[in-house]
């Protein structure tokens, strides 16, 4: 046995003189040596001394308790912490027995502790390695044998107040004091109930406990309801607590219940995400600086997630809007952490899953607004759940999830006292106009705030939603692509083709119509009727007819031409790329490589902004960071579940000193091959389907043409990598990516019908425009500017607040490309360059 520490100590743990303490010395100076010696396998019940002492009566053992606790104390001043931590283990296993002390007894333990209030300013949760909660166990025993005294009464009552707040296993003890102190009140006393009030949910719910109707029967069951809350500490809650939930709802009433719910609700979706910034200063004279964020405190935000359980079963329309507002906020990310309260947003995902279609639609709105990769996954899940219990798929579901909001044909009118209100969803843009007897209004009318109050709430809330619903079921449709879905025409026409809001998305789109004998017509609903790509009629479909969303691979050259001449001509714009989509087609170099394309390898990225567009491409893909080593790899990876295949596009970390944020994720990656896998086995790219390999590249495409750091105009100036210099020469001013050859495609009819048209033209690569002072190429990949006659760069960084010409200016048959409206805007301001007036601009000309 060591002698180093054990000698010392023993003299001090047995020179105790209380009464206690001299009675259990003989089984103390048996029990030391074998706590000194237990291994790490080694069960306490297993000791010889310890079996002696569970042999004894519970008054025996309870006076060991008692000499336990100051033994405890003073081996914690000798610093042993092995007996330290033996003796504590000793404790704990005796006071999950039966014992018979007094409440005296109990109120000198709790001292020992260092829970002693008459010295305020020492009094702490932290007492550790002492059992507090199973201590507060034996006092509510204790306290089913006799009343608690007023001591020990005052005594928990500020441990209650100290533990308000408080998460984990303080958190149990604040509920364990309330649960006495409710106890010692009777059945006929109110449940006590104590928020911490650091955040507006905790002082909202304060003020409403201290405004209950203590004659109102209702409140001692408010009151039970809200002590539910505060244990929700688990993911999802149990049989047990949903059942106590019901029926705490029952009896207060459901209306009632959820009246006040959203009101507090509606609070945690108004309290603002404050970031405070902090120093700390090292001996060496060093500052580190971080960041906290402020929102709901941990305490408040488990009692947050008990009010979303219990709203779960009452969800109307505003509720489930409001829940979808919460869970977009909640996993809003956070710099150096992540979610801001992902446990809270994961309660309002749960509740809307469990409300039907309305909320299978909430899920399909919110989940744009996601960029976690795991709660992208939990979302499906939900939906996917939700469609197995309904006998129909997740697409289908999301088909019949989608609200019309009473729209006919993209427009609802409401007649509201002598005032007509048209709500209108155009060009993906959903818009009220007011009107009076025929006469337009520039806004809502003053009075009806006052008579109308509620339909105007509801009338703001149909704007938000549809246009939420359009952009998420607009973004569904342009990724549903690589599915090659057929849906019959019964189908299509309930829930695509006379729906009030996807009507303004399907009747601009093209469509393949397979003929029940196998034949198949594509066509587009223009006038009325469905023509095909030369303006001539195509018989409509029958309810045998089969729609699939028409997509360039599938078609020729010359009728991919047809279809942008038939938009042109109609000025039909399109809700997303389609006619003029870019088109990717197996080259020789893939066919030799067989298993892989490095079409898109040898890129430098921005990693977090290649992250976001991943996730809202659906793309799983984690941030490489410092933890990984330096020389790991990550895939980011598209399941394809239509052709059972995965997607894959591998990168790797570029390791560059200091090239890293505050939590060690690295700045930029590099790019490699692209492939596609069977059961995690490379498949040849000749087997890919067309379009399921054209849509893949099309992403890679829009990942290096978004986030490659050639498209910024000031990386170079900036520092940017030494080593990659010439990448970002060549990017910027190099080849054209497919997504650029369509842009150039645009830009050649747009540019003679523009200003701009009478001093630029197209050459190359770039759109050259002739200034007062120089020439100007600007390149159609990068839009960034090099002047003539030596090619000096010329930086010139986009206002992406102003608004830009080209969509409004001109028709677009398709939405805007941002990189074109930036050429657009620095053509228009060259053109012009002697009017130029920003410093920064005129010193590099």
């Amino acid at each position: 046995m060591p002698a180093t520490k054990t000698d010392p100590i023993r003299p001090a743990i047995l020179e105790d003189t209380s009464a206690e303490a001299v009675e259990m010395k003989p089984i103390l100076t048996e029990l030391l040596p074998q706590l000194l010696a237990k291994t790490y396998g080694t069960k306490l019940n297993e000791l010889p001394a310890y079996q002696a002492i569970r042999a004894q009566d519970p008054a025996y053992q309870s006076r060991l308790v008692l000499a336990l606790v100051p033994a405890i104390n003073r081996v914690t001043r000798d610093d042993n912490y092995q007996l330290r931590w033996g003796l504590a283990e000793v404790l704990t296993a005796l006071l999950r027995t039966t014992l018979t002390l007094t409440e005296a007894d109990y109120l000198r333990m709790f001292a020992s502790y260092g829970l002693d209030f008459s010295k305020p300013d020492e009094v702490s949760l932290h007492v550790y390695p002492f059992p507090l909660l199973l201590t507060l166990s034996q006092v509510a025993k204790l306290a089913k044998r006799e009343p608690l005294g007023e001591p020990m009464l005052a005594f928990l009552r500020q441990l209650r107040d100290l533990s308000a707040g408080q998460t984990g296993d303080n958190l149990k003890i604040h509920l364990k004091i309330q649960e006495l102190l409710g106890q010692a009140a009777g059945d006929d006393a109110l449940p006590i109930v104590v928020f911490a009030e650091n955040d507006p949910l905790g002082q909202a719910l304060s003020q409403f406990v201290a405004g209950l109707d203590r004659a109102d029967p209702r409140s001692a069951t408010w009151l039970g309801l809200l002590q539910l809350w505060q244990k929700a500490t688990a993911g999802q809650p149990t049989a047990k607590l949903r059942k106590e939930l019901d029926a705490a709802t029952a009896a207060i009433g459901p209306d009632a219940v959820r009246e006040q719910g959203r009101a507090w609700l509606q609070i945690v979706a108004d309290i603002p995400v404050t970031e405070k910034q902090h120093v700390i200063t090292y001996d060496s004279g060093r500052d580190y600086h971080y960041s906290t964020w402020d929102f709901v405190t941990e305490s408040n935000a488990t009692v947050a997630k008990g009010l979303i359980w219990t709203l779960q079963p009452l969800g109307d329309p505003a509720l489930l809007q409001l829940l979808t507002s919460v869970a977009a906020k909640c996993f809003r990310k956070i710099p150096g952490k992540g979610p801001l309260a992902a446990g809270l947003g994961n309660a309002c995902l749960l509740a809307l899953s469990q409300n039907g279609l309305p909320g299978v639609a909430a899920l399909a709105r919110v989940r744009s607004k996601i960029r976690q990769t795991n709660t992208q996954e939990l979302i499906a899940r939900y939906i996917a759940q939700e469609s197995e219990k309904m006998g129909v798929s997740p697409a289908e579901i999301e088909d019949m999830a989608v609200p019309d909001f009473g729209l006919e044909n993209g427009r609802l009118v409401e007649e509201l006292s002598d005032y007509s209100a048209t709500l209108t969803l155009a060009d993906g843009k959903s818009d009220v106009q007011w009107q009076k007897a025929g006469k337009p209004l520039k806004s809502a009318p003053t009075a009806l705030k006052a008579t109308h109050a509620d339909e105007l709430k509801e009338l703001k809330a149909a704007q938000t939603q549809a246009q939420q619903t359009y952009t998420a079921q607009r973004d569904r449709l342009d990724r549903s692509f690589v599915e090659e879905r057929r849906m019959p025409w019964p189908w299509f026409a309930q829930y695509y083709f006379d729906h009030g809001l996807m009507s303004e998305l399907a009747r601009r789109l093209i469509w393949r119509l397979h003929r029940p004998d196998g034949t198949f017509q594509d066509a587009l609903y223009i006038d009325n009727a469905w023509q095909d790509a030369h303006g001539q009629p195509v018989p409509a479909p029958d309810a045998e007819t089969q729609l699939q969303l028409w997509h360039p691979v599938l078609a020729t050259a010359a009728e991919v031409l047809a279809w942008r001449a038939l938009l042109e001509k109609h000025q039909l714009r399109q809700p997303l790329k389609q006619a003029f989509r870019e088109v990717y087609l197996l080259t020789p170099p893939e066919e030799r490589t067989a298993t892989y394309s490095n079409r898109m390898a040898a890129h430098i990225l921005k990693q977090h902004q290649f992250n976001s567009l991943a996730k809202l491409r659906g793309w799983r893909y984690r941030l490489l960071g410092a933890y990984d080593k330096g020389y790991d790899s990550e895939i980011a990876s598209l399941p394809l579940p239509a052709h059972g295949l995965t997607a894959e596009y591998w990168v790797s970390e570029v390791y560059a000193d200091g090239e890293w944020n505050d939590t060690g994720i690295y700045n930029y990656v590099s790019t490699d091959q692209v492939r596609f896998t069977r059961n995690d086995a490379p498949v040849p790219l000749p087997e890919i389907p067309p379009l399921a390999f054209s849509e893949v590249m099309r992403d890679v495409d829009l990942f290096v043409g978004v986030a490659s750091v050639g498209n910024d105009p000031q990386w170079r100036d900036n520092g940017g990598l030494a080593q990659f210099r010439n990448y970002w020469e060549s990017y910027s001013f190099g080849d054209l990516s497919e997504v650029a050859k369509s842009r150039k495609l645009a830009l050649e009819r747009l540019v003679p019908r523009l200003k701009i048209g009478k001093v630029s033209e197209i050459k190359g690569n770039f759109l050259v425009v002739k200034g007062h002072r120089h020439t100007y190429k600007i390149h159609l990949g990068s839009g960034n500017i090099l002047m003539e006659p030596n090619d000096q760069y010329l930086c010139i960084v986009p206002d992406r607040s102003s608004k830009t010409m080209g969509e409004s200016a001109v028709f677009l048959p398709f939405e805007g490309d941002a990189v074109l409206s930036i050429i657009l805007s620095k053509a228009a301001l060259l053109m012009d360059d002697d009017k130029i007036t920003d410093t920064t601009i005129l010193r590099q000309l």
